[in-house]
């Protein structure tokens, strides 16, 4: 019974560090700002007032979804997407390590020209 029981906490242990490493997929298009809240559906990015677009979502650092009224009064480093109406569509809060990495749009350009901008 003890053997199980240690062979399940080692198994758990393993899931919870590989759960911990998961790098988030973002778009090749996304774009890197800095995002405040105002009064929604308006948003500012990069000091400009933009507009979210009806379907739009906020995911935090935790990659789950924030509603905009919760973020109010906070700044935040950002990947985000925009739609063909030019709205932002898709937001993604980063973590310190996510912002400190070249950004998804950038990625294209350093491997097509084999060095960073």
């Amino acid at each position: 019974m003890r053997t199980q029981r240690f062979l399940i906490c080692c198994f758990l242990a393993l899931a919870s560090l590989s759960a911990q490493a998961f790098e988030r997929p973002f778009p090749p298009i996304a774009k890197r700002g800095t995002m405040s809240t105002a009064d929604y559906p308006t948003i500012t990015f990069d000091g400009k007032a933009r507009r979210l677009s009806a379907g739009a979502w906020i995911r935090n650092e935790n990659n789950t979804i924030d509603m905009p009224v919760s973020l109010r009064g906070r700044e935040f480093t950002v990947n985000y997407t925009e739609n063909n109406q030019g709205e932002i569509d898709r937001v993604w809060i980063l973590s310190p390590q996510e912002a400190s990495a070249v950004p998804p749009n950038e990625r294209q350009i350093e491997q097509a020209f084999g060095q960073p901008r």
